[in-house]
């Protein structure tokens, strides 16, 4: 009797909180339904893009002097400091000069004894001049005197030559600095014999401000840019406004722009390579010869260039570049074909253009053909990772 009332009691409950549950179910249902996920969009517009290449070069002095004595000698002292910035015709060095005091004394007395002669030739030849005059004197005799004042003259002038060469050999007795620049280490110390005959180093001088950067272009890049200007697909920059900058093993880039001065007329026969050389300010010294760097160079202009953004490009299970393209309220995934890549873009070549709009924030939720909430990007949110294209 108890069994059969409970039987149809519970199938009562059971039905009333099924009741009770459906519109439960059914909001369950309508809540997965999730609304399109809203993603940064940008209208791509063709521009002029700087076509830049990076070159491996290397820095170098704009002039470099050896030091060398012009007259032989003990060395008694380096004024210098090793190291530092000297400026042209400062003493650098100094020989003993007590013998070239004396070659000047010696040249000084000499030339006083040839002006002695002279002025006793120059009466004589005065006397003489008087005495034929009043037809007392032979003519052979006045010839004489004048000859002699003429050897007296050369005298003169011989032995003022010779008290020049000596003053100026007593002045080579400081050896001073032949450019301005910065000097490196002392290649002689006190004590040292120094010769003039040009084959002892005593220093190094190299001008740094401004400094070069020397570097190389193969000569199959420089020509295939040189017929893309010819064919009109790339155009020349304005003469003289051909942006150069310096690059570090670091990563970082030198504050101060610098300016092409030529490229050489010839290739390196063995390498392939074209030299070309620009001139960077250097007033900090932060460029050193020899110092490796990469020279970003500006080389030409590309008229009407389609650029995205990096963070818009997407990569495929193949590694291959894509884009999410918008049209309506869906995108689609399309490979494209990047070129040159600027500081927060690349240079797309095929599979874009104008007009076009790419999923810039937010590809990570796109699915391809999935609906989708565009809105307008604004570039000054925090940059996202680059999304990776979902798996096909």
């Amino acid at each position: 009797m108890h069994s059969r009332t409970t039987l149809p009691r519970l199938l009562t409950l059971m039905t009333a909180a099924f009741v009770l549950a459906a519109p439960t179910i059914v909001h369950a249902q309508e809540g997965a339904q999730m609304p399109p996920p809203a993603v940064g969009v940008l209208e791509l517009t063709a521009k002029s893009v700087p076509v830049v290449n990076e070159l491996p070069g290397r820095i170098a002095a704009t002039r470099v002097a050896e030091v060398r004595a012009r007259v032989s000698g003990i060395l008694l002292e380096r004024v210098f400091e090793q190291g530092t910035l000297v400026q042209k015709d400062d003493v650098l060095y100094r020989i003993d000069p007590r013998l070239f005091k004396v070659r000047v004394a010696s040249a000084e007395a000499s030339l006083q004894r040839a002006q002695a002669t002279q002025s006793n030739a120059r009466q004589q030849l005065e006397r003489q001049k008087n005495l034929r005059e009043r037809n007392v004197s032979t003519g052979i005799d006045y010839d004489t005197a004048a000859v002699n004042l003429a050897q007296a003259d050369a005298d003169v002038a011989l032995q003022q030559a010779a008290l020049d060469e000596a003053r100026i050999n007593l002045d080579y007795t400081e050896v001073r600095a032949p450019i301005s620049g910065i000097i490196g280490g002392a290649l002689v110390t006190e004590g040292a014999l120094v010769t003039a005959d040009g084959t002892q180093n005593l220093a190094l001088i190299q001008q740094i401000d401004p400094s070069y950067a020397d570097f190389t272009q193969s000569a199959q890049d420089m020509m295939a840019l040189r017929r893309a200007v010819d064919d009109g697909r790339l155009a020349s920059p304005a003469p003289g406004q051909a942006s150069v900058r310096l690059v570090f093993d670091d990563g970082s880039v030198y504050p101060d722009a610098g300016r092409l001065l030529f490229a050489s007329a010839s290739v390196d026969s063995t390498t392939g390579q074209v030299t070309l050389r620009a001139e960077f300010p250097n007033a900090r010294r932060d460029l050193l010869p020899g110092m490796y760097v990469r020279v970003r160079i500006e080389q030409a202009v590309r008229e009407n260039a389609v650029t995205v953004p990096q963070r818009s490009i997407i990569r495929n299970a193949d590694g291959k570049p894509l884009v999410y393209v918008v049209n309506g309220d869906t995108a689609e995934a399309r490979p494209i074909e990047l070129g040159q890549a600027l500081e927060t873009e690349w240079v797309v070549e095929k599979g874009l253009t104008a007009g076009d709009k790419v999923v810039v924030d937010g590809a990570q939720k796109v699915q391809p053909g999935g609906k989708i909430k565009p809105e307008p990007w604004q570039p000054e949110k925090t940059a996202e990772t680059p999304a990776q294209a979902p798996k096909q």
